[in-house]
């Protein structure tokens, strides 16, 4: 008598985890230029993107990552015009 395998494949959601390490890259890696806003940027697109998707838990992490930068990135700008 044969027995049957079940394989069960557990599928994830491979955008919201690239957008929440992008974003979280960009935040540590504010103090280069460019680079930091490409991060950003990408992890902001792929978090919104992994939004429509089931397993939300870290496109909503790599959002408010993504807002946050925002938000610094505003009181830095800012406290920079009202020093001019």
């Amino acid at each position: 008598m044969e027995e049957e395998k079940v394989v069960v494949v557990k599928q994830g959601n491979g955008m919201g985890v690239a957008g929440f390490v992008l974003a979280l890259l960009g935040l540590i890696l504010c103090w280069v230029p460019i680079l930091n806003w490409i991060l950003w940027i990408l992890g902001l697109v792929f978090s919104i993107i992994g939004m429509f998707k089931p397993k939300k838990g870290l496109a909503i992490a790599g959002l408010v990552i993504s807002c946050l930068y925002i938000l610094l990135l505003t009181v830095f700008a800012s406290i920079i015009l009202a020093a001019l």
